[in-house]
């Protein structure tokens, strides 16, 4: 009787379900008197760095977005990524030039804690369209670990999302739908030099109730209004819920602008010109130039 072995490998890499445990309010509280020891420096453009502005921050941190989506890489790693690179551009100054390898370095440091497939140095140099070696990349790794002490497991906005969404009470299927938008709207305020100085249990829990505004809380199952699941949020991030709102109106107006800036893009000149750049692009990632 002949008998043939079958390789069946998925796609899709596989990821470690949430433990429920995780999701205890001690847990919660750790993260909340942890937060601020992760905090970037708000004024390190002025202070620190001399040929480093916000635009420039914005492409960078834009780029990188791109390249986590390209490789599908999990949602925790943007954002840690962008937590490295803010700590380290607060502490030391950067060159023009060096600042996409900075980033590059960084997307790699959050990859390898985050991911059971990191993303290599050579498919990051190569988004780069080659803009440095495999070398520097790692000489630079050393830099960034070294300069953030090596503690690199920050806290994010992201570490407090499944919390928020337990508090809210919401059913599995519109859980995911608030966490998808929510992620949305954290991803958003990563790129957005506005929110630099904000801890991250505020971002996250503006992020969710702006969230629940926009889907409405009527569709979304809950007995409450937006107000009030705002005003629960600051609660449990022992916040004045007045400035968890401002927070949540900043976002929105933050979408608003990354709205109309892409609908004033779209041009049929300026879509020509990006299709033509993609097209000359590795892997349909745009090259990074200050």
């Amino acid at each position: 009787m002949e008998c043939s072995l079958l390789c069946c490998e998925t796609e899709k890499e596989l990821r470690a379900q949430a433990d429920p445990v995780l999701l205890q309010s001690r847990v919660l509280k750790r993260l909340l008197t942890s937060q601020d020891r992760y905090l970037a420096s708000p004024t390190y453009f002025q202070c620190v760095q001399k040929e480093i502005y916000p635009y420039m921050r914005k492409m960078l941190t834009s780029w990188m977005l791109e390249v986590c989506e390209d490789q599908r890489c999990g949602e925790e790693v943007f954002p840690l990524a962008v937590n490295c690179l803010d700590r380290f551009l607060s502490v030391v100054p950067v060159e023009k030039r060096s600042l996409q390898l900075v980033g590059a370095t960084c997307l790699l440091i959050a990859s390898k804690l985050k991911e059971s497939q990191p993303i290599t140095i050579e498919n990051l140099c190569m988004y780069s369209d080659f803009s440095f070696t495999d070398s520097e990349m790692r000489a630079m790794e050393l830099l960034v670990l070294n300069k953030l002490k090596w503690d690199i497991e920050a806290v994010t906005p992201r570490d407090f999302l499944p919390h928020f969404l337990e508090l809210l009470g919401l059913s599995a299927d519109k859980r995911q739908q608030v966490r998808k938008h929510a992620e949305t709207f954290i991803a958003l305020c990563t790129t957005d030099c506005t929110f630099i100085a904000l801890p991250a249990s505020m971002v996250a829990a503006a992020s969710v109730a702006a969230a629940v505004t926009g889907l409405r809380p009527e569709n979304l199952g809950l007995a409450c209004s937006s107000l009030v699941a705002t005003n629960y949020l600051a609660k449990a991030i022992r916040c004045d819920p007045n400035i968890l709102r401002m927070c949540q109106e900043q976002i929105e107006l933050s979408l608003e602008s990354n709205l109309r800036q892409a609908g004033s893009d779209r041009t049929p000149d300026s879509k020509a010109v990006e299709e033509i750049e993609r097209a000359s692009t590795p892997i349909d990632v745009l090259d990074f130039e200050l």
